[in-house]
Order: structure tokens, then C-alpha cells, then sequence
């Protein structure tokens, strides 16, 4: 692993970027871009709503994730957030972004990988001829305006306040938990019922 950023511009980080990353590959099982750029990510983020890294406790950060890849899992590695406990909450919006909020205080913000920091990277890890390679070098020492875009956000209502109500959806008789339930026609809806599915019912006889 190349020399690591000194974190002068994450303050808020308790240990060594290499012992960040360590604690994620260890969750994750592998080292790979997407590993040092969620914890970059997460770095960033939590730097800016003002809670310290590594986190492991409580419910005091809520964290928006938007694309179901390696990044994901080192957010979730240094932050203790999970699906579970409600504080990881996965949009699948294909978007290397995620936004951190700080529950107590308020603040957010929506951390997302530049477009273009891929194609910087082999100058930033120079000698590297292996692409994968020089995106793990350059990911840890790159700028962070280079490497990821930082936006101030306002996470609209409900999202984090969700009251613990159980309803039935008209069409298919399931119970819909956390006001996740759809209007339409009049009637109350769960999502795939209301037409976002993921899933179909398989004809009779076919495997």
C-alpha cells in the first residue's frame, strides 16, 4: 500500500487512513478501489457533519447510500451503520454517493466520486500500469476536490422521522411497515403492488 494521506483535511479521523482502510478490507474480505474511496467517503462525510471516525456506536448517524458496491461496505465497516438498525439506508440510485447526517445536530451532507477522478488516477500513481492498482494508489492520496464532490443537503421530511405504523396494502393483504405504503386510486398500496417491484409471480409449472 503507497503512503496514505495525512488527513489534514479530516481532523475528525481517530487513526492512521492505513488502519481505516485495514478495518475495512477486513469487513469487506478484499482490498479494491472501491474500498478506499468509501473511506474517503466516509472520512469526508463525517468530517463534515461533525462526528468522529471510526464510529461504532448508537444512532446518532444516519447514512444514504446509493449504490450497492465495495464502497458500501467500508462506509458501513468505520461507521457502525446498518440496515438493521435503521441507520444505513440503501437507495439503489446506481450513484457512487452517499449522504451523511448527523441525527442530533442536523447537518448533512451528500459526499459523491467525481466522474472524472478515475481518469486522473494513473497520474497520481505514476509507474502503476495495472488500472485496478493504480486506482487503489491514486484513491488514497488524491486531493479530495479531486477525488469526490461535497454538497451541503436538506434530507426531506419523513425520511429520517419514519413512526412505526403498520398498515395492510388493499391488493395483496401484506402488512407495509415505516409509512413505506403508496396512494393510488384511493387505495393504499405496497410498492411492488403499486408498481415497483422487483420481483413477478412465476407462471404455474415453470421452474
Amino acid at each position: 500500500m503507497t503512503p496514505a494521506i495525512a488527513l489534514a483535511e479530516a481532523p475528525l479521523a481517530q487513526r492512521p487512513f492505513d488502519e481505516l482502510v485495514e478495518e475495512a478490507v477486513a469487513f469487506h474480505g478484499h482490498l479494491c478501489p472501491g474500498q478506499v474511496l468509501g473511506v474517503r467517503m466516509a472520512v469526508t462525510g463525517c468530517r463534515e457533519v461533525g462526528i468522529p471516525l471510526p464510529l461504532q456506536a448508537g444512532k446518532g448517524l444516519v447514512v444514504f447510500v446509493e449504490i450497492d458496491r465495495c464502497a458500501t461496505d467500508a462506509i458501513q465497516a468505520l461507521t457502525g451503520v446498518s440496515l438493521g438498525k435503521r441507520t444505513l439506508k440503501h437507495l439503489d440510485y446506481g450513484k457512487m454517493a452517499a449522504t451523511f447526517v448527523n441525527v442530533a445536530g442536523g447537518a448533512a451532507v451528500r459526499v459523491s466520486a467525481r466522474d472524472d477522478a478515475r481518469t486522473l488516477a494513473p497520474s497520481y500513481a505514476p509507474g502503476e500500469a495495472d488500472a485496478r492498482q493504480a486506482q487503489i494508489q491514486a484513491y488514497q492520496v488524491m486531493p479530495e476536490a479531486a477525488l469526490l464532490s461535497i454538497e451541503p443537503v436538506v434530507v426531506n421530511p419523513g425520511w429520517l422521522d419514519r413512526r412505526r405504523v403498520r398498515v395492510l396494502c388493499e391488493e395483496c393483504g401484506e402488512g407495509i411497515n415505516y409509512q413505506r405504503e403508496l396512494t393510488a386510486g384511493g387505495r393504499i398500496l405496497c410498492r411492488p403492488c403499486g408498481g415497483e417491484g422487483y420481483y413477478s409471480a412465476r407462471p404455474p409449472g415453470r421452474r
